[in-house]
């Protein structure tokens, strides 16, 4: 079965690895193009790329693939190589640009898409952290035929994972991205035989994940302790949730919410101890801290972050 594989970040890399490990014939790889990264902001290669190199499968980076779009004759070319490979299907993995119907009409089999929820719910750019931050049990992944709409496409598998109550973005992204090169291996595998049955999605339940932004992570203590410290665990690794102390921002890496009695101002600092953390109180309950950073330094324990940083009698930004 050949397969062209479309795809960027580390959550596609794995996917790409079990095709290539199950044998499937893979002939090209498209991915997005090198990025300025890092301190020296040099341009760095996506994990998908790296392996497609390491492996010695060729690479396709175009910056379009519409051709109505701002690069028509790149859109043109890409469009052309996927015609020549003739393949029985492409595979996509948090690619990162948009498919126009003449690129799903064009493998034999058409486009199946890897998508780390469980749809209907979830669909768009960041499943992930919308389903921590919501307080979702659970979530897992969904093995759908594309079609233009964003994420409408039916489905021809699902398979759902819990969420832990210690699960960061990272965590569950590495277990949900695991799961899902298995799944596409078997879906794949299933499909080419005719024992797989594609399945409408329904058009109740459906949720949107809103592409992540650096500006939500900042945590408002008027709110409840339990919405903050999913917040924290969503954002972790990326962006970060931080919040403002006496003018300086500060990251918090982990906390977990806790009952709080009296009546203090959301962001008042309760408590500060080396063992229990540092407690805040918030517009419901409080929220205790228990790692943290500060500017130009690194992710600390609490019994190690207050050796260096001092909380006085200021709080905690609000609103």
């Amino acid at each position: 079965m050949k397969i062209v594989f479309a795809g960027t970040p580390e959550f596609a890399a794995v996917a790409l690895r079990d095709l290539h490990a199950a044998g499937f014939s893979i002939p090209l790889v498209l991915t997005q193009p090198d990025r300025p990264a890092g301190r020296g902001m040099q341009l760095q290669a996506s994990p998908v790329k790296q392996f497609a190199q390491q492996h010695g499968i060729p690479v396709a980076q175009p910056v379009s693939l519409r051709l109505d779009g701002k690069h028509p004759d790149v859109a043109a070319e890409a469009h052309r190589q996927l015609r020549e490979l003739q393949a029985d299907a492409m595979v996509v993995a948090a690619y990162g640009l948009i498919l126009p119907q003449s690129v799903l009409d064009i493998p034999r089999l058409g486009c199946l898409n890897i998508h780390a929820s469980l749809l209907p719910r979830w669909r768009g750019a960041a499943p992930i952290h919308r389903a921590i931050e919501s307080g979702d049990a659970e979530t897992g992944i969904t093995i759908m035929q594309m079609d233009a709409g964003l994420d409408t496409g039916p489905m021809l598998m699902k398979e759902a994972m819990p969420i832990v109550g210690d699960d960061t973005t990272g965590s569950l992204h590495d277990r949900l991205a695991t799961l899902g090169g298995r799944m596409i291996v078997e879906a794949l595998q299933r499909l080419e035989s005719g024992g797989l049955r594609a399945e409408p999605q329904l058009d109740a339940g459906v949720t949107y994940a809103a592409k992540i932004s650096k500006e939500e992570a900042a945590l408002d203590f008027s709110l409840p302790a339990q919405l903050l410290a999913r917040r924290i665990r969503a954002f972790h690794p990326f962006p970060g949730a931080f919040a403002n102390y006496a003018g300086t921002t500060l990251k918090i890496w982990q906390a977990r919410a806790i009952e709080a009695s009296g009546n203090a101002l959301p962001g008042t600092v309760l408590s500060v101890d080396a063992q229990r953390g540092v407690i805040v109180a918030c517009g419901q309950g409080a929220l205790q801290l228990t790692q943290l950073q500060k500017p130009g330094g690194k992710r600390l324990a609490v019994a190690e972050f207050l050796k260096g940083f001092t909380f006085d009698d200021a709080r905690f930004g609000v609103g």
